[in-house]
């Protein structure tokens, strides 16, 4: 009985030694228990890179996978690259994406600090919208780098990304200003940067969906919005 008694205080304190070098991270850059958000998102680019699902890929100069940081709290989403991000693989990084940075600015944050993606990691011929089987085809992708990263909102950007996190047909007028859940994660749709170049009235709609956003995120909210 005895014996018995000894070897359970024995796990019992082995168990309490190796929780407390998972919490130190030792045993992770140790032994690589699991490895870093970062490295499990070079390993899905480097799957997406080798991708043939779909047509797309037979037009395109390069993949757009995303980028930011792969700890964000903060994901935005798109519909698909544009010239400018397949020209140098990069997502937003033309008018509207210029458009973007300066909405991330104004919440106070910078683009390393979010994550940065679309629906479709190929662009669309003269910029079409995003096909039903081209979206069925690519999404798994964007599903994949959303379980890495872990954020607590996800910004929808638009018709194509707004419908799809939110599994509706609502036009994205009746969709901003709501919140929905995707997979247990908050996701917050407003309008697209090239709407808003074409539409400025939907500038003031847009930053309140910003402060919504920051609100969420306990952030403190820009005075001059």
């Amino acid at each position: 009985m005895n014996n018995r008694y000894q070897k359970a205080e024995i796990l019992d304190m082995l168990k309490n030694t190796l929780q407390g070098y998972i919490n130190l991270g030792i045993i992770e850059a140790e032994c690589g228990a699991r490895p870093s958000n970062k490295m499990l998102l070079q390993e899905l680019e480097n799957e997406v890179l080798e991708c043939r699902k779909c047509p797309l890929y037979e037009g395109k100069k390069h993949y757009v996978f995303g980028e930011g940081s792969p700890d964000a709290s903060l994901m935005f989403v798109g519909e698909a690259p544009g010239y400018y991000e397949d020209v140098e693989g990069k997502p937003f990084i033309g008018k509207a994406g210029q458009l973007l940075t300066k909405i991330i600015e104004a919440m106070g944050l910078k683009r390393e600090d979010v994550y940065i993606g679309n629906i479709l990691k190929c662009r669309p011929p003269k910029n079409r919208n995003p096909q039903e089987d081209e979206i069925e085809a690519c999404f798994p992708y964007l599903n994949k780098q959303i379980e890495i990263i872990k954020p607590e909102v996800i910004c929808a950007l638009g018709k194509f990304a707004a419908q799809t996190l939110a599994r509706t047909n609502i036009s994205i007028s009746n969709l901003r200003g709501k919140l929905f859940y995707y997979r247990g994660i908050k996701v917050v749709p407003t309008f697209h940067p090239s709407y808003l170049l074409r539409n400025s009235k939907g500038k003031r709609q847009t930053w309140e969906d910003m402060k919504y956003i920051l609100k969420i995120l306990g952030r403190e909210i820009e005075k001059n919005g």
